[in-house]
């Protein structure tokens, strides 16, 4: 991929998710005909749910409803596939690094997790991401009484956080967006503390998509098109240097948008070979692995 590939759908993913922080989740976005008009269709995925609530995503990928009661209001967007705070084991005075923040959903769970001798530290490229999910932070702080979380404008590819200084990194449902995936792992590796650890929830591939899918614009911003295959994942993960790599399939993500009738996954699934179905493409991953002690 060419260095203005990269660059074009980085833009593309941008102006989705600015579409979505302003309009709160994907069923309130819309995207007409006109060259340049910046947005997104009406359709679903892990990036805002049409059919289901964002609570009801939430819900159905292992988040607690006492932790979704104390959100602010905005932080839950419906863009999960999965529970990184729950798979990382966070423990008090950990620092955490959130790679794709959004609305701020997993570092406001995560600090309350680390309380007030620990750090969260989410990163997002989208502007309009990062302001939303500053407006909660002193939501946050009051319903919690710590002051501990922080948001930064910065790419995946290229975090804005130092070398070795994050103990835990947690990511959900955003690596697959990224055009530079190993780029992403290594810097990974670099901020980690030697021994730090990783959570990611995110979409793969159990089988490569027929290329009309792979190239639909909406299929990549809803997390679908940008997947790669869970042996690439694991590939890109060793690559950076992580060990103690595990990777857990869970279809219920990919069930629930099947069965809410997702529009999106009804257009991914019309498109796909009879007698297959999404399942049998595409599986939301937990993730785990760590920076070796050495």
């Amino acid at each position: 991929m060419t260095t203005t590939d990269s660059d074009s759908i980085r833009d593309k993913v941008r102006d989705g998710y600015a579409a979505i922080a302003l309009s709160g989740q994907w069923s309130g976005v819309t995207h007409g005909p006109t060259a340049g008009d910046r947005g997104c269709h009406s359709r679903g995925g892990c990036c805002g749910p049409a059919t289901l609530t964002a609570a009801q995503v939430a819900l159905a990928v292992g988040y607690g409803a006492a932790d979704l009661s104390t959100l602010p209001d905005g932080a839950n967007m419906g863009l999960s596939c999965g529970n990184p705070t729950a798979s990382a084991s966070l423990a008090p005075g950990e620092t955490v690094l959130d790679l794709g923040s959004g609305g701020g959903l997993d570092c406001f769970i995560a600090g309350a997790r680390v309380g007030a001798t620990g750090r969260v530290i989410g990163v997002d490229m989208t502007a309009e991401m990062i302001g939303k999910a500053r407006s909660g932070v002193s939501v946050y702080e009051k319903q919690s009484g710590f002051s501990n979380v922080e948001f930064r404008l910065g790419e995946i590819e290229n975090l804005p956080v130092a070398d070795a200084s994050v103990d835990v990194v947690i990511s959900n449902c955003v690596i697959n967006l990224s055009p530079d995936k190993k780029r992403v792992w290594r810097e990974i590796t670099r901020v980690l503390r030697p021994g730090g650890r990783v959570a990611v929830s995110d979409l793969a591939l159990l089988r490569p998509l027929p290329r009309e899918v792979a190239e639909d614009l909406e299929a990549l911003v809803g997390c679908i098109a940008g997947a790669q295959l869970i042996d690439e994942v694991r590939a890109s993960a060793e690559e950076a240097g992580l060990v103690d790599i595990e990777l857990i399939v869970k279809p219920q993500y990919v069930e629930a948008m099947v069965n809410s009738e997702d529009p999106l996954y009804k257009a991914v699934g019309e498109a796909l070979p009879a007698g297959t179905r999404i399942g049998d493409y595409v599986a939301s991953v937990n993730l785990a692995a760590r920076r070796p002690s050495w």
